[in-house]
């Protein structure tokens, strides 16, 4: 089983289980050069809020787009836009990443603005 595989699988277990908690979740992509953040509905179908490195409100302020820095940045807008959305409680799907490096960063400034999970 390669790389790839081997994140996709851990994905789906662990949305499963994020699926029983019947919470939104906190999505989050994360490439060599970007990260993205997205907050779906309980059921999966709809987008709430997102937010990534690419947005006009996050790039002009960051040096590089790949490192915690701007995983960071991209962590405290997406938790401003939930709380104006009305979203308060989540729960973090890392998409199979290690929650470590970028995904960390993200996790706790999102929390640190506010959102909870």
């Amino acid at each position: 089983m390669d790389k790839k595989k081997s994140r996709l699988k851990r994905a789906l277990r662990q949305r499963s289980n994020i699926k029983k908690l019947g919470v939104n979740r906190l999505s989050v992509h994360r490439t060599s050069q970007h990260i993205y953040a997205q907050i779906l509905s309980v059921d999966g179908s709809t987008t709430i809020v997102s937010a990534s490195t690419l947005e006009a409100e996050v790039k002009p302020n960051l040096k590089s787009t790949g490192n915690s820095d701007a995983a960071s940045a991209v962590g405290k807008v997406i938790a401003k836009k939930a709380l104006d959305a009305g979203v308060t409680q989540v729960a973090f799907d890392r998409s199979g990443f290690k929650y470590h490096g970028r995904v960390k960063a993200l996790a706790d400034a999102a929390r640190e603005a506010g959102l909870n999970f």
